[in-house]
């Protein structure tokens, strides 16, 4: 499992390419050839070394092996829970609890999920870097999807970049969000003298929110939301500027009267395998503390 390696048999349409117009074709990058060529990887066809300069027939098997990636030395990984609901050669989906950074930071150096993906491939024996492709805040519940390798993360960011990869989440928003659905389509930015804090600003980057009330509560907003952009703290902003913000998210002006983290949960994940081609769909229900405060509310 050291290293990542990709083949294909070639067809009567693909006879005549190149392997580096093949290659370039099937969305491997320059740097990834680059490394392929001169970092220890291999180009193959009928298990015989050649160069980009092949040109393939119909019927030639192409191999491509990359190097082996080596974690970065900054990275510790750790034995602590990982709650992995798909797993294949290319890629993971786990639940990712409140509670626990997707990479570490300076308050939070170890426990990261990062920490427990570089713990686990060492015990399975994958060299790999922590490749997350959807990271969640530390707050945050829900599906998280990995790249195993850093060519398939190369391939999730150009479906991110198209759009090819959709979340859908769970809030509770306090107060009562009329209308029932709708667009919220306002710019974020930094906020100015915060490294953290994220406003709606004219200067901000694009941001689009859909929303649908799924339920209402005395003290808050049931709401479903899809995201059509994917800036940091997204949802947080957009409903705090609604003039509804999280239950229990501080920073946004939430109260932790109900729940002592952003009442915020990742429940749907769908994509595009990118290597076999097949769309894969992933569902989550709410978590202990979200579904607690529900069951109360419905009680009321």
């Amino acid at each position: 499992m050291a290293r990542f390696e990709l083949q294909w048999k070639i067809k009567a349409r693909q006879a005549g390419l190149l392997i580096r117009e093949f290659l370039k074709d099937n969305h491997i990058s320059k740097t990834a050839l680059t490394d392929i060529k001169f970092a220890g990887g291999f180009i193959q066809v009928n298990n015989q070394e050649v160069n980009v300069r092949y040109v393939l027939r119909e019927g030639d098997v192409l191999q491509v092996g990359f190097p082996e990636e080596v974690p970065s030395e900054g990275m510790k990984g750790e034995d602590l829970p990982l709650d992995i609901l798909y797993e294949d050669d290319y890629l993971l989906v786990v639940n990712k609890p409140a509670g626990v950074n997707s990479i570490p930071s300076r308050e939070h150096p170890s426990g990261s999920l990062a920490n427990r993906l570089i713990g686990y491939y060492q015990r399975i024996g994958l060299k790999s870097a922590a490749h997350i492709v959807t990271r969640l805040d530390r707050d945050t519940s829900g599906l998280v999807l990995i790249a195993k390798h850093r060519h398939v993360h190369h391939l999730f960011s150009e479906q991110q970049r198209s759009r090819k990869i959709h979340r859908v989440y769970e809030a509770f928003a306090e107060g009562s969000i009329c209308p029932d659905a709708g667009t919220i389509e306002q710019p974020i930015a930094r906020k100015k003298d915060s490294i953290i804090e994220r406003e709606v600003s004219e200067e901000g980057q694009y941001a689009c929110t859909h929303y649908q009330v799924i339920g209402r509560h005395k003290e808050f907003t049931h709401v479903k939301l899809k995201l059509e952009t994917g800036r940091t703290h997204q949802i947080r902003v957009h409903l705090a500027w609604l003039g509804f913000p999280l239950a229990g998210d501080g920073l946004y002006g939430g109260t932790r009267l109900f729940i002592r983290r952003q009442a915020l949960h990742c429940c749907s994940l769908s994509f595009e395998h990118p290597i076999l081609h097949k769309t894969l769909i992933f569902e989550q229900q709410l978590p202990e503390d979200m579904n607690c405060l529900l069951s109360q509310s419905n009680g009321q």
